[in-house]
């Protein structure tokens, strides 16, 4: 994407180097932007960035940089904004996200999403890079009163990662309000639960140890690396007793950055502003595996367990406002979700580790 400048525009993008963020910058290279990627590779891999590349061509490739650092050493940070001259916008992805680990493990979650993002805000106030599109969650909203949830509704995180992402959203809106009007703009996308991978094959969700979402642990067992599938909780109030989420294609996800990056460069008085991206439609955990098992031909064997601790009956989301400001919508079903999660499971059994 060629700005004012007469260049195109330079993106950071923290946490680059997994799951959204690797399926974010194969679209921000394919529509013209540089992308520079930092990210410390705690739960990621620097094969996705290579395999990024293959897919872009040797065309793109070049207008991508990766930078192995810590949001949390605000050394790296400073590094790298020495080194690139100038960013036009950074897209923060960089963070733990598993609910069930930040209650047994807060000050993880804390030091590691909250002692980040200060450290980047601090970055980008020190180098004059003012436009900001986070990585927040759906988890802000908590147990919701009503559902589908709205922008507006009250936040309540219930869990340490989902008040982590609520804090974050509150220091922005805090540097927002105190910087000159206009000088700083942000926008929060809430995801709801990103599934599904690029339909190559190629990339997709890599997490290390024994997942905390539901698909990439679904997919281990479909290619058998776990024995079965946990369900926690199954006297949810709701039609087969399992928690009802809002899946969405990652690759729905990613081009919602693209709308939201261009929102930012296209209006000076956005602020600090919410968008949820959802499919706006609710899918039981029973839902989700028998689809999963009709993509893959895999029977998932699952075993019921007490429900988590911090996790919440029903959510989804209400996606009027990300179509009405941002022109973005979701495109694809829970049916294309597993189709492409199984042919990046089935290619990759290992993920980015090969063959163990």
């Amino acid at each position: 994407m060629v700005s004012g400048k007469g260049r195109a525009e330079r993106i950071l993008v923290t946490g680059g180097a997994g799951f959204i963020g690797s399926h974010t910058v194969v679209e921000l290279l394919r529509q013209g932007y540089k992308v520079w990627v930092m990210d410390n590779l705690q739960n990621s891999s620097v094969e996705s960035l290579h395999r990024v590349c293959h897919l872009v061509g040797p065309r793109l490739s070049p207008n991508l940089q990766f930078h192995h650092g810590d949001l949390c050493n605000p050394a790296d940070l400073d590094r790298l904004f020495n080194t690139s001259s100038s960013f036009d916008a950074v897209i923060h992805f960089a963070g733990l996200k598993g609910v069930g680990e930040s209650v047994v493990n807060p000050l993880h979650y804390y030091h590691n999403n909250i002692v980040g993002t200060v450290n980047l805000y601090q970055a980008m106030a020190k180098f004059n890079c003012k436009k900001m599109v986070f990585s927040s969650s759906a988890t802000v909203y908590g147990q919701p009163e009503e559902v589908p949830c709205v922008e507006e509704s009250k936040l309540h995180a219930m869990n340490p990662y989902g008040r982590s992402k609520l804090f974050a959203e509150e220091m922005g809106r805090d540097i927002e309000k105190a910087g000159e009007e206009g000088e700083w703009r942000m926008i929060f996308l809430r995801y709801f639960n990103p599934v599904g991978a690029h339909e190559s094959g190629k990339i997709g969700e890599d997490p290390t140890g024994i997942p905390n979402n539901l698909m990439p642990y679904i997919q281990q067992v479909a290619v058998g690396r776990l024995p079965h599938l946990n369900i926690y909780g199954h006297d949810y109030p709701t039609n087969d007793g399992t928690a009802i989420r809002d899946y969405i294609h990652v690759m729905d996800l990613a081009h919602g950055h693209i709308a939201a990056l261009r929102k930012l460069f296209a209006n000076d008085n956005i602020g600090c502003t919410a968008y949820n991206l959802g499919t706006g439609r609710g899918t039981s955990v029973l839902e989700m595996v028998a689809a999963f098992e009709k993509a893959s031909g895999k029977k998932i064997p699952i075993k019921l367990c007490p429900r988590r601790p911090g996790d919440a009956t029903a959510v989804y989301a209400s996606t009027e406002k990300a179509e009405k400001e941002l022109g973005w919508k979701a495109k694809y079903g829970i049916e294309e979700m597993c189709r492409d999660q199984w042919n990046w499971a089935s290619n990759n059994p290992w993920g980015y580790q090969g063959n163990h």
